[in-house]
């Protein structure tokens, strides 16, 4: 094979990964996309909306999704992992190995799967915050739209409720994991990010009480498909709260955890104040922060916050959240760095702004990978391997496009390696 004919591998089937594709793809570049979930969208897919539009998910998502079905020179692969990297630049053996697909391409999404199946599993698109089947179609948006089966709860051939009832010939329960082997000509870190564990932050109480929540459960919380359908409410006893308290910097620029700024936390934590402030006036709501940092057009988002009269900005690093009264309230102590003085609030529902970090599953895999805290550098490139958006740096989803669009053109140039032909 000619080293212009192999493909070029894109590793995460993210916002970042599904652009990069593209972009490659509609030079008339092939393609190999892989993503370890059954679905295709990342964390942008599971997000309310994004900056700097506020879009929903479908704004962006939809049109390159129907770029992807219209282009034959890009090849998905969902629940797929690579497991082995070997090669060099212009001439990669890559395996990859793709886990159990119980059902099938002839999957209508009729539902009928999911009516009958007698388990439940944490619904990962959610965060957890409710359950589905263990037959189950992943969201509204899912690319590819079918239904998918959880293995790891399933009950496989013991149960065949499933395949029962299915009309169409859509399930095997007999499947197994299935192994590929590809030559490519470049490779593709496109990994994105992972939110901090915030139940490693013990002084904030996080794994104590569920109505203290991290950012991303409470976009989840916020989003119409969400668990609550868009209801703000605490979790303990489905009520809407009185009062809200966002903890900025949750385990961030703190050597203990993540020493850096992840850059989106606080845009993020303005954008729910005011999304809460908006459709429901009688909540009050406080906002804790060692510095607020926004850039660009986010910069309006600050301002308009700060002229809502229910949203406080108080300038404090949260050093505890007690819980009090048998877990009725939450008290959250804080230095106010203005006074000096320390301060005591409460608050109904409290939000953890914890941090990006990349999700490195895959770094492993490539020896010598040149990684700071622990993102990957880019100075390796003439290797041929590459890192884009948040898997080099925290970014938001504008600047993960731009930064897309830029390493598809280096990944094509790759191509032109000077390497036998095989």
């Amino acid at each position: 094979m000619d080293r212009e004919d192999k493909p070029i591998l894109i590793i995460g089937g993210g916002m970042s990964g599904i652009t990069t594709a593209i972009e490659i793809a509609e030079t008339g570049k092939k393609v190999v996309l892989i993503e370890k979930l059954p679905y295709l969208g990342g964390r942008v897919i599971k997000m309310n909306n994004y900056f700097p539009k506020l879009c929903p998910p479908a704004c962006g998502l939809e049109i390159n999704f129907s770029r992807i079905k219209r282009n034959a020179n890009i090849k998905i692969m969902t629940s797929s992992t690579v497991e082995k990297l070997s090669g060099s630049k212009g001439n990669f053996m890559v395996q990859i190995r793709t886990s159990a697909q119980y059902i099938n391409s002839n999957c209508t999404a009729c539902g009928d799967c999911a009516n009958v199946c007698p388990v439940e599993r944490d619904n990962e698109f959610n965060y957890g915050l409710d359950k589905t089947r263990a037959a189950y179609i992943p969201h509204e948006m899912a690319f590819p739209w079918k239904y998918t089966i959880d293995t790891d709860v399933c009950l496989g051939r013991e149960c065949s409720k499933c395949k029962e009832v299915c009309a169409y010939d859509a399930i095997d329960l007999s499947c197994r994991d299935k192994e590929h082997t590809l030559r490519v000509a470049s490779i593709v870190f496109a990994t994105g990010w992972m939110p901090y564990d915030a139940s490693r932050l013990e002084n904030l109480n996080y794994a104590n009480h569920p109505d203290i929540i991290t950012n991303v459960e409470m976009e989840r919380l916020l989003a119409p498909n969400g668990p609550t359908k868009g209801k703000l409410q605490k979790f303990s006893d489905g009520k809407v709260p009185k009062s809200v308290a966002f903890v900025q910097c949750a385990g961030s620029r703190d050597e203990n955890h993540l020493p850096w700024c992840s850059a989106v936390c606080c845009s993020a934590s303005l954008k729910h104040a005011m999304t809460i402030a908006e459709h429901y006036s009688e909540c009050i709501i406080q906002i804790f922060y060692i510095d607020i940092r926004v850039t660009g057009r986010n910069e309006d988002f600050l301002k308009k916050a700060e002229k809502i009269k229910n949203i406080r900005f108080i300038k404090g690093k949260v050093g505890k959240i007690d819980i009090k009264d048998k877990g009725q309230k939450l008290e959250l102590i804080a230095e106010d760095i203005l006074t000096g003085i320390k301060t005591s609030s409460q608050a109904e529902l409290v939000v953890l702004a914890t941090g990006m970090q990349p999700d490195d599953s895959v770094a492993g895999l490539v020896k010598g990978l040149n990684r700071e805290n622990p993102f990957i550098i880019n100075e390796w490139q003439e290797d041929g391997i590459y890192a884009v958006a948040c898997a080099r740096k925290p970014m938001d989803v504008s600047a993960s496009l731009k930064d897309a669009t830029g390493i598809a053109l280096k990944a094509i140039q790759a191509m032109k390696a000077s390497v036998p032909n095989t």
